[in-house]
């Protein structure tokens, strides 16, 4: 039998459990987790990143997704159904690219459209603030906005998403029920 990899994107404003749920949820379903390439692009080449440059990352977060892809269809340990957790995708990389410099490169936009995924988690908000080198926008109300952005191009595609909330507890297991309801394991 093939195995039809679930592909369950966790995405969202920087600093609200991407992260953590993605751990979290790879351990509970016994799987694996795509981690967000921005991060390693950025710690190796520094935070003075340029418009330019996130195609490249995009290009990474796509490479580290195929990656992810075969290696739940390669490993036997796996079952048919194990899902693939992914650490945000190309549309934060969109939102990102139209927040920060009021425009996304044509070659992202090709690349979301070709993108299949089968459920998306919208990491809330409602987590406090944790410094980190990385990012940008400590600020509650900008986070808030970029929720919004996340919200707006959510409801534009046709892929089933819901919001995540509450503390890291509480988000794994509404972002278990979920899956459950809508993948239905």
């Amino acid at each position: 039998m093939e195995k039809k990899v679930k592909k369950i994107v966790i995405i969202g404003p920087e600093s609200t459990g991407k992260s953590t749920l993605c751990t979290q949820l790879a351990a509970h379903y016994k799987s694996i987790w795509v981690k967000e390439y921005a991060r390693c692009f950025l710690e190796k080449n520094g935070t003075n990143y340029t418009y330019e440059n996130l195609y490249e990352i995009a290009q990474g977060q796509i490479i580290e997704e195929e990656i992810g892809q075969l290696s739940v269809i390669s490993n036997t340990k796996f079952e048919s159904h194990t899902p693939l957790f992914i650490d945000t995708n190309l549309y934060v990389i969109k939102v990102w690219s139209e927040f920060v410099f009021n425009k996304c490169d044509n070659r992202i936009l090709s690349e979301i459209a070709k993108r299949e995924y089968d459920l998306y988690l919208l990491c809330n908000t409602d987590l406090p603030w944790e410094e980190d080198d990385l990012r940008e926008y400590p600020d509650l109300k900008i986070r808030e906005k970029l929720l919004s952005y996340y919200k707006e191009e959510l409801a534009e595609q046709k892929v089933t998403w819901s919001i995540i909330s509450g503390n890291n507890e509480e988000r794994l297991q509404n972002a278990i029920n979920i899956i459950k309801e809508n993948l239905h394991f």
